[in-house]
């Protein structure tokens, strides 16, 4: 049945979210090295997952917030959409809701099961090793424009062919 789905729709993809979490001017990240058959592995990423068939943007986020670093956000907001169109390969679609958490409860482990968690200075978040399509959506999200961003930036052989940003 999925098979057949996916001949109907040309465009399918795997519906996500992610969160950056932000304390005292440093962004909590996670540093994916747990395992080296992850097809981020070795990337710096904000914290997210896949959505679940139950969920909402927001219940989502709150679960991958829980689970990868045992927190629960009180103040988040949904600051932009990403497509990113072969990301996981030539038929391998990601479609994210980008969430700027600005208060949480708990305190997150020094790992998880992706790997290390760091809290980074804001100021120092683009010297880390990210996908070099994360350098062209971060600014958006940091910066103080209110207006939430939606981005497009096609993959193919694991970098970016394009950006197309709208804000509304």
């Amino acid at each position: 049945m999925a098979r057949a789905y996916a001949r109907r729709v040309p465009y399918a993809p795997v519906l996500t979210t992610l969160a950056y979490v932000v304390r005292d001017g440093q962004v909590l990240m996670c540093h994916r090295i747990a395992r080296d058959t992850d097809e981020q592995y070795g990337k710096w990423n904000g914290l997210g997952g896949k959505l679940e068939q139950s969920e909402d943007a927001a219940a989502g986020i709150i679960r991958e917030l829980a689970e990868e670093a045992g927190i629960v956000p009180t103040a988040m907001t949904l600051r932009g959409t990403l497509n990113w169109p072969g990301f996981s390969g030539p038929d391998g679609h990601v479609f994210g809701l980008v969430f700027l958490v600005t208060a949480f409860e708990g305190e997150p482990p020094q790992r998880n099961v992706e790997g290390e968690l760091r809290w980074v200075p804001l100021e120092d978040l683009m010297d880390l090793d990210m996908w070099e399509g994360d350098r062209h959506f971060l600014p958006l999200l940091f910066d103080d424009d209110p207006r939430p961003f939606h981005a497009v930036i096609p993959y193919a052989a694991g970098r970016p062919t394009g950006v197309t940003v709208t804000r509304l």
